[in-house]
């Protein structure tokens, strides 16, 4: 296994979003400390709505005053739409906790057209991040899913949004239809400090062995490989069944050693 890349095993997905906050305390304590403010790119989906919600009560040593908000990904919808990432984040994450409104950086959808609304994006995050020609923004944190086809963020098997190394924010589309998506480019997630897959479920467990043990480079997901951060995996024991090597997580006693 990478030496960069941890796999995580919990028995079950409370364990996990439990893990999560405490990682996230530290790397925003540490990443505060280190250049003043925290920057996580969230992802929507069902899976990590769990740990945003454990996330939102937290008041302990979470320094949000500091801590800014961007999307991996966004559905080209209506914040209004049950389809839309930042309504989900906005639900279970946001309205539980005192973030300023200028730390919020949604992915606009009321432009005209996804590449627009791409444009957009990318302009805020050279400005945030006060970006020269050429650079790349260094996200503390970039949280992920990983779809059964091998897709993460809106980078599908197959998209030529996932060879865009021009860009930072992109548009792309599903392969089978459906709503036109915006997605961070993969040179901009793998830029990242720390990067963190939530994988839960029997039905991700031959995705998930498939992007750990074979790393196919047409699954977008293996292609996540941070350049100089690190790669953590969490999945819970029935998407991690079919793994050969992981650590498993036992809430008394930390990481245990390496399973199987």
């Amino acid at each position: 296994m990478d030496s960069a890349r941890q796999v995580v095993a919990f028995e079950d997905k409370e364990e996990m979003a439990d893990f999560m906050v405490e990682k996230w305390r530290s790397l925003a304590m540490a990443s505060v400390e280190e250049r003043g403010y925290f920057a996580v790119a969230l992802s929507g989906g069902e899976t990590p709505v769990p740990f945003y919600r454990k996330l939102s009560v937290q008041r302990k040593g979470i320094p949000w005053e500091k801590t800014h908000v961007f999307l991996s990904d966004e559905r080209f919808v209506p914040v209004t739409s049950p389809d839309s990432n930042f309504r989900l984040i906005r639900e279970t994450l946001l309205e539980g906790i005192s973030l300023p409104a200028r730390n919020i950086h949604a992915i606009a959808t009321d432009e005209p057209d996804p590449q627009g609304a791409a444009r957009r994006y990318e302009g805020e995050l050279i400005t945030f991040f006060r970006l020269s020609r050429g650079e790349l923004p260094h996200f503390d944190l970039v949280m992920l899913g990983m779809g059964t086809d091998g897709h993460t963020a809106s980078l599908f098997p197959g998209s030529p949004a996932v060879n865009n190394k021009r860009l930072l924010a992109c548009a792309a589309s599903p392969p089978r239809g459906g709503h036109e998506r915006i997605t961070l480019t993969l040179p901009v997630i793998n830029s990242a400090k720390n990067i963190v897959f939530l994988v839960n479920g029997i039905s991700k467990a031959e995705i998930l062995r498939t992007v750990v043990e074979d790393e196919l480079p047409s699954m977008p997901a293996a292609l996540v490989k941070p350049e100089g951060g690190s790669l953590l995996i969490l999945a819970d024991r029935d998407a991690s069944r079919l793994l050969k090597e992981y650590s498993l997580f036992e809430a008394k006693r930390g990481l245990s050693g390496r399973r199987r």
